[in-house]
């Protein structure tokens, strides 16, 4: 069986490269330390697949992690503190997994990858 963790971000925040790299942390973390812990054990034996996605705004990331919620899957929804780019309580991003990657995909499937700037 494969497993994967995937994280999803939003595409339209104005951050920093590294503002981005630490919210997608705090949620790859945050989803790990609350996922099953076999499932957990199996996906770190597989080398711990991540894939990062993008949605176009809040109302979509809030969606994936209701549809994430609802189909019982480990999700963390991510709020910034706002001690430094964004306000405090800005989502900015969702953490699914790790699972298995077919009930992630039935979620995330029709995603986009999200590959660095804007594109």
């Amino acid at each position: 069986m494969k497993y994967k963790q995937v994280i999803v971000l939003r595409e339209d925040l104005t951050i920093s490269c590294g503002k981005l790299c630490i919210q997608v942390a705090h949620a790859s973390l945050e989803a790990a330390l609350s996922a099953d812990p076999e499932i957990l054990k199996k996906w770190r034996e597989e080398g711990a697949k991540k894939v990062l996605l993008k949605v176009k705004n809040e109302e979509e990331l809030l969606n994936i992690y209701k549809m994430a919620k609802e189909n019982n899957l480990t999700c963390v929804l991510i709020k910034d503190a706002g001690l430094t780019e964004i306000p405090p309580g800005t989502i900015t991003c969702v953490g699914i997994g790790p699972d298995e990657e077919t009930k992630i995909d039935k979620i995330t499937g029709n995603l986009r990858l999200y590959y660095g700037g804007r594109g």
